[in-house]
């Protein structure tokens, strides 16, 4: 159930019903979970400044069996991180932070990426006979888009696939000459694993940006590296996005110089037509 997992939001949403030594054991919890995950019902007690008999009704209010339940469940809520309950106290500051944030995870990942690692990537992807993308959540959904309209332009078949369904029923249909780019800012993405295993299974080739030491990376047969840089403040969208979108671009610039003449010349076909659409200068984005 839901309420065996969130504790968290189950003690802010009783906050008005406690007593009020339930209401200093429930500050306690939410300013510093870690303590109150891991003290003894003894040192819970002192903290908060209330008798250990009151530990346990708090915790029989919140449906815990005992308070051992209770620390399994605030265990539980840890997770996610005490950067998601407590308050920030450093932020960025206004606009400039966001881009100073995007630059360090740029700059943090710009030597992960080696000719030794990218030209075989390449080279698989450059002589696939089609291109399966896979990539699920918002973040690798939106880039397994953007990869297929970063290879079509260049002349390869190549298709993205989001629905965990369809990766799967899609890598069972594959075929040996055929490669698969998995997309994932984290690495731990049991739906685009099971499909690349699928793949693999009927003996095509998979490739992956994601970090190093991964499920992911492990069942693929080359890894482009990723390493995502979070930092305590939530509120802003994650800027390890633009490293993933940044070694999509190192790929494609390379699959691109692979086959020069052919892509200059899918690329200029689309360049005269566009400008003919939208009647503007030379110096347009390319469809973009």
């Amino acid at each position: 159930m839901a309420n065996d997992i969130d504790i968290v939001s189950r003690i802010s949403k009783l906050q008005d019903q406690f007593s009020e030594a339930e209401k200093k054991i429930a500050r306690l919890i939410l300013e510093d979970l870690n303590f109150a995950a891991h003290a003894s019902i003894n040192t819970l007690a002192k903290r908060a400044e209330v008798s250990e008999a009151t530990v346990t009704r708090f915790a029989k209010v919140l449906d815990c069996k005992d308070v051992r339940h209770l620390k399994l469940r605030l265990a539980q809520s840890l997770a996610v991180g005490q950067r998601f309950i407590s308050e920030v106290t450093i932020e960025p500051t206004g606009i400039h932070g966001v881009y100073e944030a995007i630059k360090s995870a740029l700059d943090f990942n710009a030597n992960l990426i080696t000719t030794e690692i990218i030209e075989p990537a390449a080279d698989l992807i450059s002589n696939a006979r089609q291109v399966l993308i896979f990539g699920v959540g918002g973040g690798s959904t939106i880039m397994a888009q953007e990869c297929q309209h970063r290879l079509f332009r260049l002349g390869l078949a190549a298709t993205a696939y989001n629905d965990p369904m369809l990766m799967r029923m899609a890598a069972a249909a594959i075929e040996p000459n055929d490669v698969v780019l998995a997309l994932s800012l984290g690495g731990f993405s049991p739906d685009v694993t099971d499909a690349v295993n699928i793949a693999r299974e009927y003996g095509a080739k998979a490739v992956t940006i994601t970090p190093l030491d991964t499920p992911l990376a492990e069942s693929c047969d080359l890894v482009i590296p990723i390493a995502p840089i979070e930092t305590d403040y939530i509120f802003k969208p994650s800027a390890s996005r633009y490293v993933l979108l940044a070694a999509i671009d190192v790929l494609a610039t390379e699959v691109a110089i692979r086959h020069k003449r052919k892509s200059r010349e899918k690329l200029r076909r689309l360049k005269l037509h566009l400008d003919n659409h939208k009647h503007g200068n030379d110096r347009l984005p390319l469809g973009d």
